[in-house]
């Protein structure tokens, strides 16, 4: 499941755990700097620093990566540390964020301009702790650099690095690349096959995930498919799972149904997932903005009659209590 800012937090995460978890859950990312600059509010037992709150998990959200970023190697080592600490089973580098604030930090996609430093980066998290360290990012900035930018990250030999698709120039106004995955797996497999590859994009359900990663494969000369396993090793799912906390269901266990986008659970069954989610997202600490959670409204009031004005009422709502009210 795709790290996704105001998203995947620690309420929407326990509401796909408990439908069908996926094999690895992201956190939101998180700003080193930010942590670094407020750790004495981190040692404070009477106040809980703000930052933090995108760090809390669940045992039941397991195995989870959490995600960061930072254009400074000190600040990457210190939230690598603190993330150990905290008990994840792995550290994320986010170097693909088209945000223009975190842009001008020279973190997430500038990182692309800058690989030198990136593979820094990456060796500051490797040498903080003994947790796996994994990279997402895209294809290149305003064009598709794999053959500059891929073979530099393969050098900091992180455990597992996530392609999206797309430049940052195209953010996501244009269909996902996947025709270039089977040329960054043929990169890969020639620099250092020991890192793990995982696609983004676009991807619809998991059997289109499955077709993907087949079509990944890179082909020998006589049309075959090479190497032991094919293609890219997985692939990442986000907006897929707006409305469908079901999406990923069909990793567990077989049913005709199971993994779709276009979910067949029924209208009351989306409903009463929706007022689970708006009382888990209250308890969060410190609260969030309950507006926050409108984007989720938008997903799962949808496709039937009514709808619209069910949305529009539900948009006004302030708390999970009145949430739940006009709902029922």
């Amino acid at each position: 499941m795709a790290p996704m800012a105001d998203v995947t937090d620690v309420a929407f995460r326990a509401l796909v755990a408990k439908r069908g978890k996926p094999d690895v859950f992201w956190t939101e990312f998180v700003s080193a700097d930010g942590l670094y600059h407020t750790r004495e509010i981190q040692k404070m037992d009477d106040a809980i620093n703000p930052l933090m709150r995108d760090l809390q998990f669940t045992e039941g959200q397991r195995p989870i990566v959490a995600q960061i970023f930072s254009s400074k190697p000190e600040m990457i080592a210190y939230a690598t540390r603190l993330i150990a600490k905290l008990g994840f089973d792995g550290v994320d580098i986010n170097m693909g964020c088209p945000d223009r604030a975190i842009e001008r930090q020279g973190c997430g996609a500038a990182m692309i301009k800058n690989p030198k430093l990136a593979v820094e980066i990456i060796r500051a998290a490797q040498e903080a702790s003994s947790l796996p360290v994994s990279v997402k990012t895209r294809i290149g900035y305003n064009k598709e650099i794999l053959d500059e930018w891929l073979p530099a990250l393969l050098s900091a030999n992180p455990s597992a690095i996530t392609l999206h698709l797309r430049t940052r120039k195209e953010m996501s106004l244009v269909p996902a690349g996947w025709e270039l995955m089977k040329k960054a797996v043929e990169i890969r497999n020639r620099i250092n096959p020991n890192v793990l590859l995982i696609g983004n994009g676009d991807v619809q359900d998991l059997e289109d995930a499955k077709a993907k990663i087949r079509e990944s494969a890179p082909t020998s000369e006589v049309g075959a498919p090479t190497g032991s396993v094919g293609g890219c090793d997985g692939v990442m799912l986000g907006r897929a799972m707006f409305g469908n906390p079901w999406l990923f269901q069909g990793l567990r266990k077989s049913s005709e149904n199971c993994g779709l986008t276009k979910s067949t659970h029924g209208l009351d069954e989306k409903l009463e997932a929706l007022i689970e989610l708006a009382h888990s997202f209250e308890k969060i600490s410190p609260p969030k903005n309950f507006a926050i959670l409108k984007k989720h409204i938008k997903a799962f009031v949808t496709g039937f009659a009514g709808a619209a004005e069910l949305r529009a009422k539900l948009m006004t709502a302030n708390s999970a209590t009145e949430l739940e009210e006009y709902i029922k």
